[in-house]
């Protein structure tokens, strides 16, 4: 008789220990009643008839897949092997149960041929520049995908993009006649701005002989600093015009007729 009471006891935990869960603030129970879907439950207490209701219990939180290295070919047919990590969590769990088998399983293939498949799109050059662009082209496309798995894709993020030795040379070279070609450009046009202002400074002293001559006398002053050597500069016909006409008119004609009136004396 005592061993009939402790089989019924055991019996009756037992059914207890099933009967009632106790889901945390981050797990949710999708109950099947007769293997149909009834209901979404939790966190708490929760009651599961034994026999006749079934509990999958799914987990919340955000799950962290690091997506193995995969070999892409990009668009300009350079090989290079990329691995990336994607973040996401279920926010339907009765779709998480009902639509897929296994969502995380799903998830985690889909990601790699997405990533695949996007990355493809694009030239080497692009994938590491716009890195930010291809997260965001590649988190859009998973998410509109596992949607209907009540999956949602908060994140992906390119960790390593690994380029062959060749193909890093090639790269470096090309930024050096990147380079060469930026500064060949930019000495072309100082060159061009420097021709304009020297037509212009032309222009000016072409129309005021007043600033040529200032610019004869600056010149004359530079090389009179420099006693390394002797240089016979000329002088120009202009300046002595213009010291004429800064003479008194008598003391020019006085000067032109002793010139020219010149005798010799008495013997």
């Amino acid at each position: 008789m005592n061993e009939y009471w402790l089989v019924l006891i055991a019996l009756l935990i037992g059914l207890a220990f099933y009967t009632f869960r106790v889901l945390r603030e981050y797990e949710r129970g999708v109950i099947f009643f007769l293997g149909r879907f009834q209901a979404v439950k939790g966190p708490g207490l929760i009651i599961v008839i034994p026999g006749i209701q079934q509990m999958v219990k799914v987990d919340l939180r955000t799950k962290v897949y690091d997506v193995p290295t995969q070999d892409v070919i990009s668009r300009d047919n350079v090989s290079v092997k990329v691995s990336a990590v994607i973040y996401f969590r279920v926010v339907d769990s009765e779709k998480a149960i009902v639509n897929v088998e296994d969502f995380f399983e799903a998830t985690s293939q889909l990601a790699q041929t997405t990533l695949r498949s996007i990355l493809g799109q694009h030239e080497l050059d692009e994938m590491l520049a716009q890195r930010d662009k291809l997260n965001s082209g590649i988190q859009v496309l998973l998410d509109e995908q596992t949607e209907s798995w009540g999956i949602k894709v908060i994140n992906v993020e390119i960790k390593h993009i690994d380029i062959d030795e060749s193909m890093i040379r090639a790269i470096a070279k090309q930024a050096e006649a990147e380079r060469e070609r930026r500064a060949k450009i930019i000495h072309a046009g100082g060159e061009l701005e420097a021709s304009e202002k020297l037509l212009q400074a032309a222009t000016v002293l072409a129309g005021q002989p007043q600033a040529m001559q200032l610019r004869y006398m600056q010149t004359l002053t530079e090389i009179a600093g420099d006693r390394s050597s002797i240089i016979v500069f000329p002088l120009p016909i202009d300046l002595i015009d213009s010291l004429r006409a800064a003479l008194p008119a008598g003391n020019t004609d006085a000067g032109n007729t002793d010139v020219g009136n010149t005798e010799e004396p008495d013997s």
